[in-house]
């Protein structure tokens, strides 16, 4: 029997995905990307030798394994390709025979780009904290049905009057509302025949291969970017990306039924971060924080944005183990929290009624106005980097681990003491 596992963001994003997936991959004959788009960086450490992803699956350096791009992803073709010629410079073998693209991929025009950064220059102080790459916008043409999909590759002339209208549609935005400068048609019709041979011979039946391969009993590992808590419906709203980022949508952005989905590992941080713009109730602005986001190396793999970092938050994490169904928890970076005296654990919220909830919110304005409630607890001194048994873990360690799953509900499944890929705790492997 096949086993599946769904591998999602639990907190703000940013919690160490990559390393989790190219670990587990071995388990697996094929790696799924389900949503977002090369906003998200994942970054994978093997042999003391760094890869940093953003639109491949983080199983592709495991060269007899299979990667899939589903129809929930927004898919940059020039992105793609030069991530492609990255790795194969790197000795990365045969990506483009084990890479498949869903048909059915929306694809990351030039107009989408250029709109997705006039907004947020437009926006100044209240800007949303967007990557400038175009997800957005892209995502929107597929929910109006003016989507250039990656089956239209196919057969590109046929659809060159309904990118025209797009750029039209475009470019009356970019001029009179953004007063910026707009884009061609001709150029943008120059770039997609520059890349489109490259991209056709790897758009294959995504569906229906995974369908097979589970079939055969063969497992999978499906990838998720981002995290939970920017998740357009559950997040912080506004200030959130532009695709569900939880576990259940693993099923529509791959194209499976949902009973091949048997497992969730939700991937946690042993503190919080966020990057951009948003409500953070746990944010440090002391000694505390700078030393979390200095040892932790918190800037993205992608942007190169610090990272905002805070204390523990499990009342945001219990909303995200609702959300998902979490089976088990990955603590990473546990060792960034070495050689804290004290450390805080948020247990829930008081409220500006003066109610206290042990849950996050909805919303950005109701999130902002929570006041996090503190349990203090006693750190530990001693090095938990590259430890690879849970008993030779401080036992103050240990403790904090045992207390983040009473308060949120979920037991941990693996631990995370490095960013190589031995560098790890198994308790329960999510595949047995």
């Amino acid at each position: 029997m096949a086993k599946n596992v769904v591998v999602i963001g639990s907190q703000w994003g940013d919690e160490g995905k990559g390393k989790i997936v190219d670990w587990l991959a071995e388990q697996a004959s094929g790696v799924v990307r389900f949503q977002g788009g090369h906003n998200a960086g994942h970054t994978l450490v093997v042999g003391g030798k760094k890869t940093i992803l953003r639109l491949i699956p983080s199983g592709i350096l495991h060269e007899n394994l299979d990667c899939f791009i589903g129809s929930g992803v927004v898919v940059s073709p020039e992105a793609l390709l030069a991530e492609i010629d990255e790795l194969q410079a790197a000795g990365v073998k045969n990506i483009e025979g084990r890479l498949k693209i869903a048909p059915t991929c929306p694809l990351i025009l030039p107009y989408h780009i250029a709109l997705d950064q006039a907004r947020e220059a437009s926006r100044g102080s209240g800007k949303i904290g967007t990557t400038g790459r175009g997800i957005g916008p892209a995502y929107e043409d597929k929910v109006a049905r003016r989507a250039i999909r990656a089956v239209d590759l196919f057969n590109i002339d046929q659809v060159a009057e309904k990118i025209k209208a797009n750029v039209e549609l475009y470019n009356v935005q970019l001029q009179h509302l953004h007063r910026v400068e707009p884009v061609s048609f001709e150029a943008i019709m120059q770039t997609i025949h520059g890349f489109k041979d490259r991209i056709l011979p790897m758009i294959t039946d995504v569906s229906r291969t995974l369908y097979e391969k589970n079939q055969k009993g063969e497992n999978l590992l499906f990838e998720g970017a981002q995290g939970t808590l920017l998740d357009i419906d559950y997040g912080t709203y506004p200030f959130v990306t532009s695709s569900n980022c939880s576990a259940g949508a693993a099923a529509p952005g791959a194209g499976v039924p949902p009973q091949m989905l048997n497992y969730v590992l939700g991937i946690v941080k042993a503190y919080t971060t966020r990057v951009g713009s948003g409500p953070f109730p746990t944010e440090l602005f002391d000694e505390v924080g700078k030393g979390l986001a200095e040892r932790g190396h918190e800037f993205g793999s992608v942007t190169g944005r610090a990272r905002r970092c805070g204390w523990f938050d499990a009342a945001a994490l219990k909303r995200s183990i609702q959300i998902n169904g979490i089976t088990g928890m990955c603590i990473t970076k546990l060792d960034v929290m070495d050689g804290i005296e004290e450390i805080k654990l948020c247990v829930g919220y008081r409220l500006p009624d003066g109610k206290d909830t042990d849950i996050l919110p909805f919303g950005a304005e109701a999130v902002a106005a929570c006041e996090p409630i503190y349990e203090t607890m006693p750190g530990w001194q001693d090095s938990t980097f590259g430890v690879k048994e849970y008993d030779k873990l401080p036992e103050n360690a240990k403790a904090y681990l045992k207390r983040i799953e009473e308060v949120c509900g979920a037991p941990i499944a693996i631990i995370s003491t490095g960013p190589d890929r031995e560098e790890t705790i198994l308790l329960q492997h999510p595949f047995a």
